[in-house]
């Protein structure tokens, strides 16, 4: 492993907090003794296209520095290589770092953290989701969370969190259970209503929204949360225990155990970390071991 570190940087990730972040990190990471690159792309596939040369190039290991936008982009670079991978969080959501165990919106600090990993030898290889030729660390979202983050993304005003909660309630005003056709990869067709449908490699979406609490990144499997056919009511009285996990419990709840899932479903866009990967159908598959990452 050579000392030097990539910096992948959003300049935009957290209203400007990506390109604030970047100099305490690069800054942390000197005085503990690596060179410091940075990479800034014109959009993200001039980004990612950066990135990609940097991990062929040698790099010691590719810090993202952003939201979960980022950290997925720099998965893209880093996944099937031996690179290892860090997160400076700094975004609005940072699911993937809290599941890294990664300080979120600490620059400095989560720089540390990753250079006393390195020089620790403190890397792990953890498991991955894939779509196609995508890949993701947390869940994969569709049904009702996914249209919120469909009108939250079509939304000029409010920035921020806020206007994804004002798009909670316009999508609470027009719901509706959803037709499934769900395939796990024990064979078996379940055609059913749902609210949504969370396949989780890592527990938390959405800032902390623990939708599958069970996930373990190390298990070479997806925990596949299927909320049922609830009513309005019975969503707004279960929303708030999502953050606990507590949702899990209730009967309309259902969690599938599962490498390989298919998921169908009419005019419903599926979202990875965060980031849409299209409509389904769409099939994704648990890697284990896929990328390599550093933390405590």
């Amino acid at each position: 492993m050579t000392s030097e570190i990539t910096l992948f940087v959003n300049p935009t990730a957290g209203r400007g907090r990506g390109a604030r972040a970047a100099q305490p990190a690069a800054s942390a990471f000197r005085a503990a003794g690596f060179s410091v690159r940075t990479v800034i792309g014109q959009n993200a596939v001039d980004a990612l296209a950066r990135a990609r040369a940097a991990v062929a190039d040698g790099a010691g290991a590719l810090v993202a520095v952003g939201g979960d936008g980022m950290a997925n982009l720099a998965l893209q670079a880093v996944a099937g290589t031996r690179t290892p991978l860090g997160l400076v969080a700094v975004g609005t959501g940072n699911d993937f770092a809290r599941t890294l165990g990664l300080p979120v919106r600490d620059p400095a600090a989560a720089a540390r953290v990753i250079a006393e990993g390195l020089k620790g030898a403190r890397v792990r290889d953890i498991d991955l989701g894939r779509a196609g030729d995508h890949w993701f660390g947390t869940v994969l979202a569709s049904g009702f969370d996914s249209r919120v983050n469909d009108r939250g993304n079509r939304m000029r005003w409010p920035v921020g969190r806020f206007k994804y909660d004002l798009a909670i309630l316009a999508e609470l005003a027009a719901f509706r259970p959803l037709p499934y056709r769900i395939t796990l990869d024990d064979g078996a067709v379940r055609e059913i209503e749902a609210t949504l449908v969370a396949v989780g490699n890592g527990s938390s979406y959405g800032g902390g929204l623990r939708i599958c609490p069970g996930a373990d990144v190390t298990d070479g499997l997806f925990d596949v949360t299927v909320v049922g056919d609830c009513s309005r009511t019975t969503l707004l009285r279960v929303f708030p225990s999502v953050y606990r996990g507590g949702h899990v419990g209730h009967p309309k709840v259902t969690v599938h155990r599962a490498a390989r899932v298919e998921l169908a479903a009419e005019g419903i866009t599926g979202y990875a970390d965060g980031e849409p990967l299209g409509p389904l159908p769409l099939t994704v598959e648990c890697k284990p071991g896929a990328v390599r990452v550093v933390g405590p």
